[in-house]
């Protein structure tokens, strides 16, 4: 598996909104996306800074991964991304080394890409995330 760079770095927010304004109003940083993804229940604002990007997540559903999330821990980084050039063969090659994984399959996320998620308990606590842009 290639990885070749952080995609991006996900952080479960409560509000969508005063996160924003914080990013852009303080840290200078300009959100150039929202989007709602449906089935992960979550709306997602991004910003870049060089090439990694962050991507906030605001729970559309206090049942849904980040409305848990946020239930248990309270808002903070919530997983790393990486970019991979061929997902299906990255997902092959960590379960074959013994990770367990969230996502078997690749599937639609934010920002048209395919990804997978690895469980933090094979990760050293880190929800890892696995990404390609097959639109590029």
């Amino acid at each position: 598996m290639k990885l070749t760079h952080i995609e991006h770095i996900g952080i479960a927010v409560k509000n969508l909104t005063d996160s924003i304004s914080y990013y852009e109003n303080v840290l200078g940083l300009k959100c150039y996306a929202i989007e709602e993804v449906k089935d992960q229940k979550v709306k997602t604002a991004f910003f870049k800074i060089g090439e990694t990007k962050i991507e906030l997540l605001e729970s559309t559903d206090p049942e849904g991964p980040i409305g848990k999330f946020i239930e248990k821990k309270g808002e903070g980084i919530h997983h790393l991304a990486f970019a991979v050039n061929k997902i299906e063969s990255a997902i092959e090659e960590v379960d074959s080394k013994g990770i367990k994984l969230i996502d078997k399959k690749a599937r639609k996320g934010a920002e048209g890409l395919d990804i997978a998620f690895l469980h933090p308990k094979s990760t050293g606590g880190v929800l890892t995330e696995l990404c390609e842009n097959k639109n590029k």
